[in-house]
């Protein structure tokens, strides 16, 4: 269910309306609000709901969370916020929608980042619950595709999927690990893979591709600020009429085309264009 948008007398006394932005045209719905803050009062809303829903429906929830400067103030929020205390992590699967081929204690490692916020230790996720791997093994990608579908192979066939992933958008269009024109952009089959080459910001990643992101439940993307305005009028652009295959090489993020789920884009207005 989408957030009901802000009214007069709540979150947007004190804006201009008249600068207020025109929501893209985007694929799937869009969520825009006035502030950070909002954008993530939204999206937690949401994902409460849709992760009881799941666990109501099959046992659990499994959440695909990328990392990033944008997506980690949104974990922090959603752990302390009071408003979403009954969230039900102790039901919740964690997994890593990519992740750099580093240690675990580097401090590029999107697994190091989210723990901080997520840790089993500090929640009610059950250790075993949260998915971490030795990103720098051979053979990750089969150790990871083997993991997640046993994992997910209790659930009646066609629901053994993703329920949540969360994505981020890079100035590129990249998201998850998928950069413009890398290897990993042709994956159809396997769900887990390396992407690396020239075309991919070093290190190498191991990255969900497009056949499991979008098999999944509910697709989040998630951007916020003046400096995702550019890309989002260029997604925008791009994904009317449908896109090409070149547009997908170009901007990895229009590939994002869910199969029988809801593609959402949760943004706040410094993201998007002002009205004419």
């Amino acid at each position: 269910m989408t957030s009901p948008a802000p009214t007069p007398d709540d979150s947007t006394i004190g804006f201009d309306l008249e600068s207020t932005p025109t929501a893209p045209v985007l694929p799937g719905e869009v969520v825009m609000r006035p502030a950070r803050e909002d954008v993530f009062d939204a999206l937690a809303a949401d994902l409460l709901i849709h992760a009881h829903n799941c666990v109501r429906t099959f046992g659990d929830v499994h959440l695909a969370l990328s990392g990033g400067s944008t997506p980690l103030p949104f974990y922090q929020h959603l752990m302390i916020d009071p408003r979403y205390r009954d969230f039900p992590w102790r039901r919740t699967h964690i997994w890593l929608v990519d992740e750099r081929r580093v240690p675990i204690d580097d401090d590029r490692s999107n697994t190091k980042n989210i723990a901080a916020y997520l840790d089993p230790a500090h929640s009610d996720i059950p250790k075993n619950n949260f998915h971490v791997f030795d990103w720098c093994a051979d053979g990750i990608e089969a150790r990871y595709t083997h993991d997640l579908q046993h994992t997910l192979a209790w659930r009646e066939k066609g629901q053994d999927r993703i329920d949540f992933a969360l994505l981020g958008l890079g100035g590129d269009g990249h998201t998850a690990s998928l950069f413009p024109n890398s290897p990993a952009l042709a994956e159809r089959e396997r769900p887990i893979c390396i992407n690396a080459g020239p075309s991919v910001t070093p290190p190498d990643r191991v990255t969900m591709t497009f056949p499991l992101l979008n098999s999944a439940r509910l697709i989040a993307f998630l951007a916020l600020g003046e400096s995702k305005r550019e890309i989002i009028a260029r997604v925008a652009k791009a994904s009317v009429p449908e896109p090409t295959d070149d547009d997908v090489r170009a901007l990895p993020c229009l590939g994002i085309r869910p199969a029988a789920g809801t593609l959402r884009w949760y943004l706040d207005h410094t993201a998007c264009a002002l009205k004419g």
